[in-house]
């Protein structure tokens, strides 16, 4: 009886969305924490978005978990089982890089303005302001630390609640599903939430 609903996709779209969610809340708590920590600013909320979550962050985790889930399971033949997290960790530095690249011209072609400027702050290394060496190696620490610590319970999690209780899984992700997009639309009508 659980194996159709194991294979169901529409149960397993909805565990990556909530994987999604969960990953836009961590980044957006990293983000305030840093700014907090870091720049010495009082509470902020950081990005477009009026909830506590970035996009960004939740892509950026999809790719990780969906790019590199398998490889982080693998041992690779040389140096036994310490190599795939560094092959892991540099894989992600470098997609995190390619999507904060990214990001940045999109983000900027979209709203007309830069959500974020390494130029900065002390950050270092840097191209433009858009990427920078050290937020690369900060965002492949978080993202191997997801890899191997946050998402495996995550997922198990998700996976158990919509299998044991599929009602509550159902307005639960129904519920985070309309308010995340009520903060979507809500900002394409009256514009960003960036006060910083």
């Amino acid at each position: 009886m659980s194996e159709p609903r194991e294979r169901s996709i529409p149960g397993r779209l909805t565990e990556m969305f909530l994987t999604f969610v969960v990953f836009a809340i961590i980044g957006w708590i990293y983000e305030v924490c840093i700014l907090w920590i870091e720049m010495h600013h009082g509470f902020v909320n950081r990005g477009f978005l009026y909830g506590p979550w970035l996009p960004i962050y939740g892509f950026g985790g999809l790719l990780v978990v969906l790019l590199f889930g398998r490889l982080a399971r693998r041992k690779l033949p040389v140096c036994g089982k310490w190599l795939t997290p560094i092959v892991c960790f540099l894989a992600i530095c470098l997609l995190a890089t390619v999507v904060e690249l990214g990001a940045s011209y999109l983000t900027e072609w979209a709203t007309g303005y830069r959500l974020w400027d390494y130029s900065v702050g002390g950050f270092g290394i840097h191209y433009q302001g858009r990427i920078a060496l050290r937020s690369s190696l900060q965002f492949g620490v978080i993202g191997t630390v997801v890899l191997y610590a946050v998402y495996p319970p995550l997922t198990k999690g998700l996976r158990h609640l919509r299998l044991r209780c599929p009602w509550v899984f159902r307005i639960c992700s129904a519920v985070i599903f309309a308010v995340f997009m009520y903060d979507v639309v809500y900002h394409l009508i009256h514009g960003s939430n960036a006060t910083w």
